[in-house]
């Protein structure tokens, strides 16, 4: 088992996809501190199961996603910016006490392996979710572009899919726990069109609210 710096967040990081952190905790800044001077540079982001993102306390999930350091700039005001991208997927076995920040030890999880039989199911995902980030940016609250590039690498690309579309944390942790390609593929078709299924029903629920209000069809 290895012993990994670990970073709480409200948020899912995936194998191939960056992050913009903002670190001004000074327990955070210590752990970066300590992080440059290892070669790569690399800390652990795991979803928060209950709690917030500042000032510790929070209850964590277990499976995790390490993220390398790529880019990083200071402020005047102490706090640091950096960028970090995700490069594989851990288990943690045992949370250890934070030393100021979180740790614990962990074991890495086997890479899902492609098949060139789960190309249809590839496209098909990649289509859906296409498809549903089209649809969100007609309401412009969307992070990424429909037209968003991914990996030419089929794994990768699959990481990168999981992490662009518009679904919430807990269905992209289910995502991140996946134990083959296949099940990676079939959750991220369902998932997003069930999302698609839940945002149509309340936007068509919003719609009718506002018909009943211009009509004065409201009941008593």
């Amino acid at each position: 088992m290895a012993e990994m710096a670990m970073f709480p967040l409200g948020s899912v990081l995936f194998p191939g996809m960056p992050t913009a952190l903002h670190l001004f905790e000074e327990r955070y800044l210590i752990m970066l501190s300590r992080l440059i001077e290892q070669e790569p540079p690399e800390f652990a982001i795991v979803l928060i199961e209950r709690g917030t993102e500042a000032g510790g306390g929070e209850t964590r999930f277990r499976t995790a996603t390490v993220a390398q350091i790529t880019q990083l700039q200071s402020s005047t005001d102490g706090t640091i910016d950096l960028i970090a991208e995700g490069t594989r997927r851990i288990e943690v076995d045992e949370w250890l006490p934070d030393d100021p920040h979180p740790r614990a030890r962990v074991h890495d999880l086997p890479e899902l392996e492609w098949d060139e039989s789960l190309r249809p199911l590839r496209e098909e995902a990649e289509r859906v979710v296409r498809r549903e980030l089209a649809r969100a940016s007609e309401f412009g609250n969307i992070v990424w572009s429909p037209d968003v590039m991914v990996s030419d690498d089929p794994v990768e690309a699959v990481w990168q899919l999981a992490g662009v579309a518009p679904l919430g944390q807990l269905d992209q942790f289910t995502l991140l726990r996946s134990t083959s390609m296949e099940q990676l593929l079939t959750s991220l078709i369902r998932l997003t069109t069930e999302a698609a299924e839940m945002r149509t029903a309340f936007e068509d629920d919003d719609l009718g609210r506002e018909l009943d209000e211009l009509t004065g069809d409201d009941e008593d």
